[in-house]
C-alpha cells in the first residue's frame, strides 16, 4: 500500500516583539494616558510611569506648544537590565523590559543606567517601577490602557513581527524619531512628528527655580530644578524654547554612595600602600604595620563601605539576593564579590601574610577600581562614561592608604614615614592632574560638558574648590605630615561628593 506524503512541519511561530509609536501629530496633551496608567497600575501620586511633557516652542508669532508622552523606551538592548544585580529588571521573549519586585533590593543602579529617566522607585513599597507596556493586558489579548483612552489615537502598539501591523507600517515606512539613539539601546519607542524641543532634554531652557505654568517643583533631596539655557549646537538653538510642563528629575545616588567610595579608597589603599613600601625595603615585614596595622584599617573601612552600601539599599534586609541570585554582567554584583574576597583576604592575613597578598594585592587594585566600570554601566550619565575614571580611582586609593598609614608609621615605624609622605605628595599630585583632565578637557556629549559645568560653575563648584584646596595642601606631606595628610583625605571626598552627585545633575527626559 503506497505511503501518502507527509505534509511539512508547520513552522514555529515567532514570539511577537512589542513596539510603541507616538504620534505627536495627534496628541492634545490632555494627559488621559497618565491617568489612566496610574488607575490601570496603581501607580501613586508623586511618580509616574507615563507623563506628557509640554514646551513653547518658537517666538510670536510663530510660537507653538509641543507634547511629548514620555515613558520607557522598551530597549532591545536595555542598560537597566545590565546593571540589575539580580535581574529584578528583565527582557521577555516578546522584548518587553518588565521588572519583578519580588527580587528588587532597591539598589537604583537600574535608574542610574537608563538614558531616558522612565525608572523610579515607588515611594509607598520602595521597589523599582517604569512603565511595561500593560504587559498583564498584552498578555490576555488587551490592548494597554493608555492606548484605550487616548481620544485621538495618538498612541499605536503592535508587533513588529506582523507585517500587517500599523506599527509595523510605520516603522518601515517613515521617518521616525527615537529618543537618543546615540546610547545604542535600540528604543521600540517611536516618535511620529515629535518637535526637537521635547525629544531633546536639552533643547529647551528649563523655568529657573522649577517655576512651570502649572506646577512649581520645590527644591528638595536629589530634585534638579536648576534652570539652564539651551546649549549651543542643540537641535531647536535656532528658535526659543521653554519647557511649560515637565515632572521633577531626581539623583538616585546621594551623600552615601559618594562616601562610600572615600571609604573604600582608603580599604584598598592601605594594603596596597603597605605592600609597595614593603616590596620597596620601606617596611619591615615583620613590622606593626604590614603584620596588622595595614590589614586592621583596611579591614574596618571595608567594614564601613559594606554598610554604606547596604544602608543606601531601599530594602537593606534583601542585600543577601546580590550573592544568592547574582546577574553576573552588572558591576553591582561583581564589586559586590570582589570586596567580599578582599574581606577575606584581609581576614586571613593574620595567621599567612604573604600567601593573603597572592590574591589579596590584586583583588585590593579591583576593589579600588571597580566603581569606575560601575559608573559606566550608568549609560544615562554621560560624565560617568569616562575611561579616566578607574585609574583615577586606583591613584585616589593610594592617596587615601597613605594617608591612613602615615600615623601609624610616625608611632611605630618612624623611617617609613618619610617614604609614606613622598608616595602621599607624588600620588596627590596625580590625582590632582586627574581632575584637571576628566574636568577640563573637551567632553564628547553636551550632557557630559553640562555635568562638567555643574561641578566647575555650578552647584558643585564649592565642593570642587574644596577638593582642589585639600588637594594642594596634601601636596606638603613631606613637610607638614598629619595636616597633609588629612586634608589630602577630605579632598578626596570632596571631590567624589562632586563627581557623584554632579554626574547625576543632568536630566534624561
Amino acid at each position: 500500500m503506497p505511503t501518502l506524503p507527509r505534509e511539512p512541519a508547520a513552522a514555529p511561530v515567532p514570539p511577537p516583539r512589542w513596539a510603541k509609536v507616538i504620534d505627536q501629530t495627534r496628541c492634545i496633551g490632555c494627559h488621559a494616558c497618565t491617568t489612566a496608567c496610574k488607575s490601570e497600575n496603581e501607580v501613586p501620586l508623586g511618580v509616574t510611569r507615563t507623563y506628557v511633557k509640554s514646551v513653547d516652542a518658537g517666538v510670536f508669532p510663530l510660537a507653538r506648544r509641543a507634547f511629548q508622552v514620555t515613558r520607557c523606551n522598551q530597549c532591545d538592548r536595555a542598560p537597566c537590565t545590565t546593571a540589575c544585580p539580580t535581574a529584578a529588571m528583565f527582557r521577555r521573549s516578546d522584548g518587553i523590559v518588565d521588572f519583578d519586585k519580588s527580587v528588587c533590593i532597591g539598589c537604583k543602579a537600574c535608574i542610574a543606567a537608563c538614558p531616558y529617566d522612565a525608572i523610579f522607585i515607588n515611594p509607598e513599597d520602595g521597589f523599582a517601577e517604569k512603565c511595561n507596556f500593560c504587559a498583564h493586558r498584552l498578555d490576555v489579548g488587551l490592548a494597554p490602557s493608555c492606548v484605550i483612552v487616548c481620544p485621538t489615537e495618538a498612541i499605536l502598539v503592535g508587533d513588529l513581527n506582523d507585517a500587517a501591523s500599523p506599527v509595523t507600517r510605520l516603522v518601515n515606512r517613515e521617518a521616525l524619531a527615537v529618543r537618543r539613539p546615540e546610547k545604542g539601546t535600540h528604543p521600540k519607542l517611536f516618535y511620529r512628528g515629535g518637535h526637537p524641543a521635547a525629544l531633546d532634554p536639552l533643547a529647551a531652557a528649563r523655568p529657573g527655580g522649577g517655576l512651570f505654568m502649572w506646577s512649581e517643583q520645590s527644591a528638595g533631596p536629589g530634585l534638579v530644578v536648576s534652570g539652564h539655557p539651551a546649549p549651543a549646537g542643540a537641535p531647536n538653538n535656532s528658535a526659543a524654547a521653554l519647557l511649560s510642563y515637565d515632572i521633577p528629575h531626581g539623583m538616585p545616588w546621594d551623600w552615601r554612595v559618594s562616601l562610600y567610595t572615600l571609604t573604600k579608597s582608603v580599604a584598598a589603599g592601605a594594603y596596597l600602600v603597605a605592600w609597595l613600601l614593603a616590596a620597596a625595603g620601606g617596611l619591615a615585614l615583620d613590622g606593626a604595620i604590614l603584620r596588622w596595622i595595614a590589614p586592621a584599617i583596611s579591614l574596618a573601612f571595608l567594614a564601613i563601605t559594606g554598610a554604606l552600601l547596604v544602608w543606601d539599599l531601599e530594602h537593606p534586609e534583601r542585600f543577601w539576593m546580590i550573592f544568592t541570585r547574582p546577574q553576573w554582567r552588572s558591576w553591582l554584583v561583581r564589586g559586590g564579590f570582589i570586596l567580599a574576597g578582599f574581606g577575606l583576604c584581609l581576614a586571613a592575613h593574620a595567621a599567612a601574610p604573604i600567601p593573603a597578598a597572592i590574591p589579596g594585592i590584586p583583588l585590593a587594585v579591583l576593589a579600588a577600581a571597580y566603581t569606575g566600570w560601575l559608573f559606566a554601566q550608568a549609560k544615562g550619565r554621560d560624565l560617568w562614561q569616562s575611561p579616566l575614571t578607574a585609574p583615577h580611582l586606583v591613584v585616589q586609593a593610594l592617596v587615601a592608604g597613605a594617608a591612613a598609614l602615615l600615623p601609624a608609621a610616625l608611632l611605630t615605624e618612624p623611617a617609613a614615614a618619610a617614604p609614606l609622605a613622598l608616595l602621599l605628595s607624588i600620588a596627590g599630585g596625580v590625582h590632582l592632574l586627574l581632575i584637571a583632565a576628566e574636568l577640563m578637557l573637551p567632553h564628547p556629549t553636551v550632557h557630559a560638558s553640562l555635568a562638567a559645568r555643574e561641578i566647575t560653575r555650578g552647584r558643585y563648584r564649592g565642593w570642587l574648590l574644596t577638593a582642589v584646596a585639600a588637594g594642594l595642601a596634601g601636596l606638603l606631606a613631606p613637610w607638614a605630615g598629619l595636616p597633609a595628610a588629612a586634608a589630602a583625605v577630605l579632598g578626596i571626598g570632596a571631590f567624589e561628593h562632586a563627581w557623584v552627585q554632579g554626574g547625576q545633575s543632568v536630566p534624561q527626559a
